[in-house]
């Protein structure tokens, strides 16, 4: 098969794993993840420059932050695939004791993590702390972080995306999960957000649009020229728009999978519609 391919499937594996994860637990969020498997698989196995063992400084590579975290079904399944730790401890998710709790931790210990994650608005700030202290190292890889655009209603990521416009914070490439979905409906019936794009020009950042998420070869094209355009004096930003619960016919285009998990039937359905393609856990 082409990467492309292999890409492609792996996705599939990747959303195997959300679906079961919530399932076994009748816990977690699956809508949100399954939105951004594509963007996460391109991220960790095609985009980024890591270093083949785990730490916590992450000098000499590319860094990753989650903000919006109650995603981390689909952060958990990319790591393990991609050898951070066991694809059998996939399988303890959310379980007491566990390294994989509902919200990214690193008290745990568990590679791949570096920040707890999911107080929304705070993960802009953290990834613009990284990117600084990568310069100060001169240390000349990126810092790549990911939002929820419901997130966007939080005033801390404003203030932050202010700071590293002012700042020239130009190792950053802050990507937008412009899915039109959060917990209680629809972004524009909870609160508008207008047109993202031009609000993240009008604070200074350099913005490219990425208008199908859920389109593998789409996400690693836009992420390379994002890439492209850093150390250039500003930071960038990615407005990327995917479908909630995208792969799953019945989880797609609607906040109701936000934070919900699917029943034996309706897992069994999520099953078929994604064929096994690398093993289950």
């Amino acid at each position: 098969m082409s990467e492309i391919q292999d890409l492609e499937a792996l996705s599939t594996q990747v959303r195997r794993d959300i679906v079961r994860m919530v399932h076994k637990v009748n816990s977690g969020h699956p809508g949100g993840s399954l939105g951004c498997t594509e963007f996460f698989v391109a991220l960790f196995n095609k985009v980024m420059n890591l270093k083949d063992t785990f730490d916590m400084d992450g000098i000499g590579e590319d860094m990753f932050f989650l903000s919006n975290g109650h995603i981390s079904p689909v952060y958990y399944s990319v790591l393990a695939r991609r050898g951070y730790f066991p694809v059998a401890e996939l399988s303890t998710f959310r379980l007491i004791n566990s390294r994989l709790q509902g919200h990214p931790a690193t008290h745990e210990g568990l590679p791949g993590i570096r920040i707890a994650s999911g107080s929304l608005g705070q993960g802009m700030s953290v990834a613009i702390g990284a990117a600084l202290a990568k310069k100060l190292n001169d240390d000349p890889h990126l810092i790549y972080s990911l939002h929820g655009d419901g997130e966007l209603q939080e005033g801390q990521i404003w203030e932050a995306v202010m700071f590293a416009a002012g700042r020239k914070i130009d190792n950053l490439i802050a990507t937008i999960d412009r899915n039109g979905q959060q917990i209680d409906g629809p972004t524009e019936e909870v609160m508008p957000l207008g047109d993202v794009k031009t609000k993240f020009e009008a604070f200074g950042w350099d913005v490219l649009s990425l208008e199908d998420g859920n389109n593998i070869e789409a996400v690693i094209r836009t992420l390379e020229a994002a890439k492209s355009r850093t150390g250039k004096g500003k930071p960038v930003a990615v407005i990327m728009e995917t479908v909630m619960g995208n792969g799953v016919d019945f989880m797609m285009h609607t906040h109701a999978w936000h934070g919900k998990a699917p029943n034996d039937e309706q897992l069994e359905i999520a099953l078929i519609q994604n064929p096994e393609t690398l093993g289950d856990y």
